[in-house]
């Protein structure tokens, strides 16, 4: 009688984000599941699994591409489909960059909540558990009946900050106030100060009257968000920190998705850095930003994989870097 296989991961990787697939895979030792995807000439996306996964559990990473958000949706879920009408035993999503995360509530009438939409179609489509990476908002997980891990890139951050910056001389600024619970724990990881941005938007991606609470005199800042979108907070925050004394303003996002003129903005701004994981594809932007500094996440992303696959815990991921 032939061995099972089924305790095998595998790993399936959609269009968006190659790279960092095969870093992850590369990492856990193993190759990506051969799959074929293409769109027909009417745009309509096709995908075949191209080897066997009956009975066996799936993981499929598909992040969001700038400007390729809904075909990058749509082909994970049909993916999703895919697996799961091929008798797949379990089929984890694991999407670093989760998409819809800032339509996360109703915050005006007739709005629609978008990251619930998307949770209810990765549920239809049979995702039985779920792997992000700083969702936007934490209260997304409510969303859906399945499990969710959200991971964090802090302790990456964390690691990155002390072999590049003198701590001793930094302090964290939140751009916003609904970054002051991320900014006060790193803050407290790193035993420094941290300041506030108040902030006024006159309408979405378009930001008003900003001011500091908190002191940065003589200090490297640190700006920390979770996504750096068209870069018109930061680089407007950066200009209020060094209004107000600041030596060199660093600015860290976990997303970087860098659209519209977001480089042409940084590359003007008075950042002296602005550092990004490689949860989104940066593709040439590396190139033409030289402010741009990466951090590389696939090893978070594979230890979650392989504790989820062999029934371990992945608490130990929120508060360390494998």
């Amino acid at each position: 009688m032939a061995t099972s296989s089924a305790n095998e991961i595998k790993l399936v990787s959609g269009r968006s984000h190659p790279e960092l697939s095969e870093k992850v895979a590369s990492r856990l030792g193993i190759k990506l599941a051969t799959t074929v995807s293409l769109n027909y000439s009417n745009l309509e996306t096709s995908v075949t699994i191209g080897e066997s996964v009956r009975d066996q559990d799936v993981y499929i990473i598909q992040s969001t591409a700038p400007g390729m958000v809904n075909d990058g949706l749509m082909e994970l879920l049909i993916m999703i489909h895919a697996c799961r009408t091929a008798s797949a035993r379990s089929i984890t999503a694991v999407i670093p960059n989760y998409p819809y995360a800032r339509q996360d509530k109703k915050d005006k009438s007739r709005a629609p909540i978008s990251a619930r939409l998307v949770a209810n179609m990765l549920q239809s489509s049979g995702a039985n558990h779920v792997i992000t990476m700083d969702l936007h908002a934490s209260q997304i997980q409510g969303f859906f009946n399945v499990p969710v891990d959200n991971l964090y890139a802090e302790p990456c951050v964390l690691g990155w900050v002390k072999e590049n910056l003198d701590t001793q001389n930094c302090v964290i600024v939140s751009p916003d106030a609904g970054g002051a619970k991320r900014v006060a724990s790193l803050a407290d990881k790193l035993d420094i100060g941290f300041a506030l941005i108040h902030k006024e938007r006159p309408r979405p991606n378009v930001v008003g009257r900003m001011v500091l609470v908190g002191d940065v005199k003589d200090k490297t800042a640190i700006l920390v968000d979770d996504m750096a979108d068209t870069c018109g907070t930061l680089a407007k925050a950066a200009q209020t920190v060094k209004e107000h004394g600041a030596k060199e303003v660093y600015a860290i996002a976990t997303h970087g998705i860098l659209s519209g003129p977001a480089i042409e903005t940084i590359n003007n701004s008075c950042l002296a850095g602005l550092v990004v994981t490689n949860t989104v594809p940066l593709g040439d932007k590396i190139e033409r930003c030289p402010k741009l500094k990466i951090i590389d996440v696939s090893s978070t992303l594979a230890e979650a994989i392989r504790r989820t696959h062999n029934g371990e815990s992945v608490s130990y991921l929120f508060h360390n870097a494998p």
